[in-house]
């Protein structure tokens, strides 16, 4: 087949092409040339790595996945920072002001003129109704919107009714500066951002996950947000922290900004010596929740909890009660060591500015919305100038139209033409009192003034309502001077109006104190050794070595050939019949031990120090064997030998004190060359009391 000749894409470079084999050559790095493979029909080499072919198809998938994650993005997961909402949020909110009425309305209604905006389900519609009237600052709910402690969900969308609230009514909307922009089918418009007053993206916090990044943006409360609005534009210091709607004790050391984390912890307290409530819970957690982790933990034999009750209802109500011998102060330790009562939350504001992606700080999401509310007060004010003017020229030109009497001069006139030229005539001896040159759109709303009104036309009347009109202009135009100091008062304002609405529900400035979970871990599990059967762990019946452990807890396993090694507890465990020690490691736990090498007999006392899990090591000289093992250091040894010919001394004892502590490797002390039947630290079966027993000193 020959090779097909096609004309090479304009956004890629055309290649040389080699004389002889007219095939598509590259040049190398020294300026010499590869001959690459024939051209096949419908391939292109990518110019960033010529050795790959590409197909239209590659091109498409890379065009769409772009513009599928852009998408996602920018129009379903991250809030932008202009108003602080996802575009959901944005059109429910949108089609709740089109159609607000001051009455609820139906959420299924509320759903439907959504999805005239939305093109996707209305599943996403309803549970963003719901998140946002639960958090209570801009819609206003009437019926069963679930519980945020127990996490039952809300009611049906049919059977449950919303509103705007009086926040969202002032403080969101303003036809006249919201830029629109045709919806996804053409048939209405919907607006690019809403004319926020208000530092949403704080108030409401977010989280979202998009193709390559994420969001967490924790809730913060809003009247401490007002208050840092308020520093801001006084050029003072402020810092603003979480709150959450659940409550809890927070610990914000680490939150820098919200580019860190907080520790949130349920509100514990003591009911009496035995029971604790959990009054509160942390972020993220219901009821259901943080009981099923508490029962985890004791499955788990991370605690023991004689019972939990559940009595919340719409205040959180947990009470649970402690075992014997158990406190209430143990218990509350362990809760926040291994259950939900303590949580992390990570913090990541990234939002959409200028339509792209970014991750910002706390301080620099305020102070952007500061600047535009100072942006958009300044807007509304131009807005309302404008408005006070055309309303102080339009009642100037009809007192002068009625009270001189201009209106008789149009009933000589016969055309359209004639009537406006005739009342700008009439109004040319009057051009200093007006604000400004009389336009046709004056002339025909004058034209509109109904005989009626001519007819009871009181000039007092009027008058006052001049002077109250030019006094308005006067007040917006002294505030355009000061557009700061107008922010400011209309933040106190809002201050003092909400501050009592929403107070703050997470205690804030706790520092919690760090919970080792070692010392806190109940000693659910007890350990033994069986050794006939050569198994140890916490599931084994036997009468050896019996401890109580907690979860956290690691066994150490000495044998009689002196290998020793630190392992995990389990269940069971084969270790074989030569076990000799079994007990919980210690780093500096001193260890006395005695041992034979067949030449001589040997006591020292050691260390074992640090260990690697499940790695075999010798305390012992190879090819010996234990004698006697035990922790600490007892008072007295007792040693007896092996009978032998001419053997005049059959026992004695030594103290162990008198050798120093040293590591596991060290030899020790010797004991003695004779052969030792047995060294314990109490009299053993067939111990002469009434014999004369030496010490062994060590040389």
């Amino acid at each position: 087949m020959s090779a097909a000749k096609r004309k090479p894409d304009s956004d890629q470079p055309e290649l040389p092409m080699d004389d002889t084999s007219q095939k598509p050559a590259e040049t190398n790095g020294n300026g010499g040339a590869h001959i690459v493979a024939e051209e096949t029909p419908g391939l292109t080499h990518r110019p960033f790595a010529p050795d790959k072919i590409e197909l239209p198809l590659h091109r498409r998938v890379d065009k769409s996945f772009l513009e599928y994650a852009s998408y996602v993005i920018r129009d379903r997961a991250i809030p932008n920072l202009a108003d602080g909402l996802k575009p959901v949020q944005r059109r429910i909110l949108w089609a709740l002001h089109r159609a607000d009425d001051g009455r609820f309305t139906k959420v299924a209604n509320v759903t439907g003129d959504t999805m005239k905006f939305h093109p996707h389900g209305n599943a996403s519609i309803d549970d963003a109704i719901v998140v946002l009237a639960n958090k209570r600052y801009l819609i206003e709910g009437q019926g069963n919107y679930g519980n945020i402690f127990t996490g039952d969900p809300a009611a049906a969308s049919r059977y449950i009714e919303c509103r705007l609230t009086q926040l969202a009514r002032e403080e969101l909307f303003n036809d006249e500066i919201t830029q629109l922009v045709p919806s996804y089918d053409g048939r209405n418009q919907e607006p690019v951002t809403l004319p926020s007053k208000l530092p949403l993206t704080l108030m409401l916090g977010a989280e979202g996950i998009a193709v390559g990044l994420s969001c967490r943006i924790l809730p913060h409360n809003f009247p401490e947000l007002l208050e840092a609005q308020i520093a801001i534009l006084r050029k003072q210091p402020f810092k603003c922290l979480p709150d959450f709607p659940t409550g809890g004790q927070m610990d914000a050391r680490d939150y820098q900004d919200g580019k860190g984390s907080v520790k949130v912890r349920a509100k514990i307290k003591e009911k009496d010596e035995s029971t604790v409530v959990i009054k509160e819970l942390p972020p993220g957690t219901t009821t259901e929740s943080l009981t099923n982790s508490i029962e985890d933990a004791v499955a788990k034999g991370k605690l023991k909890v004689k019972s939990i009750n559940d009595f919340t209802s719409e205040e959180v109500e947990i009470e649970i009660k402690a075992p014997v011998g158990v406190s209430a102060q143990q218990l509350i330790d362990a809760l926040f060591a291994f259950t939900s009562c303590e949580v992390t939350i990570n913090s990541r504001i990234t939002v959409i500015k200028d339509h792209r992606p970014v991750e910002l700080t706390v301080s620099e999401v305020l102070r952007e919305n500061t600047d535009q509310l100072v942006r958009l007060l300044e807007e509304e004010l131009v807005l309302k100038q404008s408005k006070l003017e055309n309303e102080l020229h339009f009642r100037t030109l009809e007192r002068i139209f009625i009270e001189e009497r201009l209106y008789k001069e149009i009933e000589k006139c016969k055309t359209n033409e004639a009537v406006l030229a005739a009342v700008h005539e009439g109004f040319k001896p009057f051009r200093k009192q007006l604000l400004r040159d009389l336009a046709d759109a004056d002339v025909e709303r004058l034209l509109q003034v109904r005989i009626r009104r001519i007819s009871l036309f009181d000039i007092s009347q009027h008058r006052e309502e001049m002077e109250k009109t030019k006094a308005e202009l006067a007040e917006t135009l002294k505030h355009l001077k000061n557009v700061v100091k107008f922010a400011i008062a209309h933040l106190e304002a809002l201050l003092e109006k909400y501050r009592p609405i929403y107070p703050r529900l997470t205690t804030k400035g706790s520092r919690h104190e760090e919970v080792d979970v070692k010392a806190v871990a109940f000693k659910a599990f007890k350990v033994a050794y069986d050794r006939e059967t050569g198994y140890v762990g916490c599931k084994v019946n036997g009468d050896e070595f019996k401890l109580e452990c907690t979860k956290f807890d690691k066994l150490l396993l000495v044998f009689k050939d002196g290998t020793y090694k630190v392992t995990e507890l389990e269940d069971k465990l084969f270790v074989g019949p030569d076990l000799f020690f079994c007990g919980l490691p210690d780093r500096e736990r001193v260890f006395t031990c005695a041992y034979t090498d067949r030449k001589a007999s040997y006591l020292k006392r050691f260390t074992f120090g640090g260990t690697i899990m499940n790695k075999s090591y010798l305390c012992i000289p190879d090819k010996s064997r234990i004698l006697f093992f035990a922790p600490d250091s007892p008072k007295v040894l007792y040693v007896r030998y092996k009978p032998a010919l001419h053997q005049k001394v059959h026992q004695q004892t030594c103290a162990p004190s008198k050798v120093d502590v040293k590591g596991p490797k060290t030899r020790g002390r010797m004991l003695s060359i004779k052969d030792i039947s047995s060294v314990s630290a109490e009299p053993t079966r067939g111990w002469d009391e009434t014999a004369a027993t030496t010490e062994i000193l060590f040389v």
